[in-house]
């Protein structure tokens, strides 16, 4: 295979292949299947290529439940991102990735390069990117590593996202002690395309050339995707070096080089060098065309001496993406990519035989069958139990529970908590109206921006509650989707699809896959029942340290639809005189609240289980109100339950102190129940008295029940006998709580 001086013909032993993160059965079967020894290089590309992070090799067999179809997608699960149709001959791509690993040893650049590589995703369709979101778990807000762990990350993602150019418009931010020793870093991004010029990532045509374009390949993130799909230690940190470095401003110019390039005929095939860099991008688009393709190594752009051909094919190297492009055009390419002062280099091209074949100046260092590193990965049914513990912890006795002296003190507890203080921290430090079309930016139920030379909006949002996922992960999978949803409802947009981020701890334990099963279960019920396809994804595994795994975190990104933006709703009362609404029921529900644990110290109990058909009724009710005018603002009831929700309509105006609210609503319950129970299926709007017959009536045909319990009025909170708070002092409480911690 190759000859005695090459670098391929180190030894390949048995503590190697370990190494490699490859099991005794895996290697078996690639002798197997190749008929011989792989040398060095090939088990390289093997187990980058059979790792979780790239082969889905302990989700795929679950992840086919998800409902994938829908009148409006155009391609689903299996490119670099979804596309959805929403008219005009316009198209939405849009996904979500992880880069949780990478995000804990190094912050900053973690998070950057997060943030790069989901752009790439999204661009390589053809869509020019418009909008970001991102989803971030920290541990405990007094450990002594979450302020620098905080710091690195929204630093590294507002550097990224402010320098390319790309509005970082939402997202959502929450802190546990189970994330202490692996943060969660999930990036989406949204892009525009026209719906007849999207692009995929196939290499068709015998002896097209491949041609590589972007940064010259270095070695850092060499087997990054390996690292991604191991759990981690207590040396996280000496693994510094597989973490990649990005370049936000060479980002820019490869978007603007590629989107001109998209308006030529010359590509047949795109794809991002993303995880396992050179290897998946050549691996994947033969696999997806039923084609090979030959490399020569040689003609790799460098830009540090000596790199072998293990670390060339490895390395995972930032902004760079492999094309295939007709023999024509080769010319045009290059004088595209100079102009942008960006490689363009054919270091390769298309063959019949199905194999990933690699030379280095004329000698084969690697040739292997494209099916043994894509359709032979392994599949694996891994044994899923329910643990013992998960009866313990389901087991709560509310009637126990002591009761608060004072709910006031109790709601500004909450409204000064980690997680249900203002985001304004986080937020100021991203650009969200770079190039010009946010509408609504962060601090929303969800962000809208709206589609130029149209009158559509586009609004996004993500969730997940990973402490529901903990205490039930069927029901907490369906509530990510159902709140999700509703906030799109919120501000008036009709759900059209998700991508989530599937972030588990390791699959070869039998309560992680129980978890990882029961999730997605509930996330089907939920995207059946709401009819929102899931169209992009991400499974991220091996999340715990030590043996210690964090929560379950089925993290949702969803998009809705806006047929006239200009018609949205914000969750902020507006105007005194306004009655104050909800739709939707209270019920006494404690289990796994924010109020149980920042104020009784517990992760406890059943979550508020999610009635799908009440769940749908409301969201429909809040969206028509929205369309037809009647609402002053709207908003979901979710962390904190009512009490928070009602303080956060009073105290959440951008440009004002704010309003107050006198609010008189019945309950025979416990009052912390009625307070700070986080029921499902609740929206609390406001809106003028002549529009309240209006909204009955739409509430009354979809079945959803209302009460007007207010009024909004005066400068103080009041609910019942119960609250009595000044707005201006639950504002200063809520407005500054997560800089307190963190700055």
């Amino acid at each position: 295979m190759s000859d005695a001086t090459s670098p391929a013909a180190a030894p390949v032993t048995p503590e190697v292949v370990h190494a490699h993160g490859l099991t005794d059965h895996e290697y078996a079967e690639i002798l197997r299947l190749l008929g011989r020894t792989p040398n060095l290089t090939e088990l390289g590309v093997f187990s980058v290529m059979w790792s979780e992070h790239c082969s889905y090799k302990s989700s795929r067999k679950h992840l086919k439940q998800l409902p994938t179809e829908g009148p409006r997608v155009l391609h689903g699960p299996g490119e670099n991102a979804g596309v959805m149709d929403i008219g005009d001959g316009l198209a939405v791509v849009f996904k979500i990735e992880s880069h949780n690993h990478p995000s804990f040893i190094e912050p900053y650049q973690g998070a950057a390069t997060g943030v790069g590589g989901i752009l790439r995703d999204v661009f390589t369709m053809g869509a020019r990117p418009i909008a970001s979101l991102n989803s971030l778990r920290f541990g405990a807000i007094l450990h002594p590593k979450t302020p620098y762990l905080v710091n690195g990350v929204v630093g590294g993602i507002g550097g990224y996202g402010n320098c390319v150019g790309v509005p970082t418009v939402g997202g959502d931010v929450y802190f546990d002690e189970c994330y202490d020793a692996n943060i969660l870093v999930n990036a989406f991004t949204l892009g525009l395309a026209e719906r007849d010029r999207i692009f995929t990532g196939k290499a068709r045509g015998a002896g097209n050339p491949v041609v590589y374009v972007g940064s010259k390949t270095g070695r850092d993130g060499v087997h990054g995707a390996t690292m991604a799909s191991e759990s981690f230690s207590e040396d996280a940190e000496q693994r510094r070096p597989t973490v990649q470095v990005g370049d936000p401003f060479t980002e820019k110019l490869l978007i603007e080089a590629c989107l001109e390039l998209m308006r030529t005929d010359a590509i047949v095939g795109i794809q991002d060098m993303g995880a396992a860099g050179l290897t998946s991008s050549a691996v994947e688009m033969a696999g997806r065309a039923g084609s090979g393709v030959e490399l020569e190594l040689a003609q790799v752009p460098l830009r540090e001496r000596g790199m072998t051909p293990y670390e060339i094919l490895l390395s995972e190297s930032q902004e760079r993406m492999l094309l295939v492009v007709h023999p024509e055009s080769v010319a045009e390419v290059r004088a595209i990519f100079e102009r942008w002062d960006l490689d363009a280099v054919v270091v390769g091209r298309v063959i019949d035989e199905p194999v990933f074949r690699v030379l280095s100046e004329g000698r084969p260092v690697a040739d292997i069958p494209v099916a043994a590193l894509t359709d032979a990965a392994p599949a694996y049914d891994r044994p899923a139990q329910r643990p013992p513990r998960q009866d313990e912890i389901q087991r709560l006795d509310a009637d126990a529970l002591p009761r608060p002296e004072s709910m006031t003190r109790v709601l500004e507890q909450l409204l000064g908590s980690p997680n249900l203080g203002s985001r304004e921290w986080v937020y100021r430090q991203y650009d969200h109206y770079v190039r010009g079309n946010t509408v609504l930016a962060p601090g929303a139920d969800a962000a809208v921006i709206r589609v130029k030379g149209t009158s559509r909006g586009l609004a996004l949002t993500v969730d997940c509650n990973a402490r529901y996922c903990y205490l039930d992960p069927h029901a907490g999978g369906m509530a990510a989707v159902a709140e999700a949803a509703r906030n799109l409802s919120c501000v008036g947009a009709t759900p059209l699809g998700l991508t989530d981020c599937l972030n588990f701890g390791n699959p070869e334990r039998e309560d992680v896959m129980w978890q990882f099963s029961q999730a997605i279960e509930g996330m089907r019920e939920a995207c059946l029942a709401l009819e929102v396809p899931v169209v992009s994804g991400n499974v991220s595994f091996y999340n715990e340290t030590d043996g210690v795994s964090i929560h379950p975190t089925p993290t949702v990104a969803m998009v809705g639809l806006l047929e006239d933006v200009t018609r949205i709703a914000t969750p902020w009362f507006k105007e005194e005189g306004d009655l104050v609404v909800l739709l939707g029921l209270n019920r006494d529900e404690l289990g796994g609240s924010e109020y149980l644990k920042v104020v009784h110290g517990q992760v406890a109990g059943k979550p508020p289980a999610v009635d799908l058909v009440l769940e749908r009724g409301i969201q429909r009710t809040c969206r028509l109100a929205v369309e037809q005018g009647l609402l002053s603002s709207a908003h979901d009831v979710s962390e904190g339950g009512l009490a928070v929700a009602l303080a956060e309509c009073c105290i959440a105006h951008p440009d004002r102190a704010g309003f107050g609210a006198v609010i008189e609503i019945e309950h025979r319950g416990r009052a912390d129940a009625l307070l700070f129970g986080e029921s499902h299926s609740r929206i609390v709007v406001s809106l003028k008295e002549r529009h309240c017959g209006l909204l009955q009536d739409i509430a009354t045909q979809e079945n959803v029940p209302m009460a007007v319990i207010g009024e909004v009025d005066g400068d103080r909170l009041a609910i019942n006998d119960l609250v009595r708070a000044p707005v201006q002092r639950l504002r200063n409480i809520w407005s500054t709580a997560l800089e307190r911690y963190v700055k």
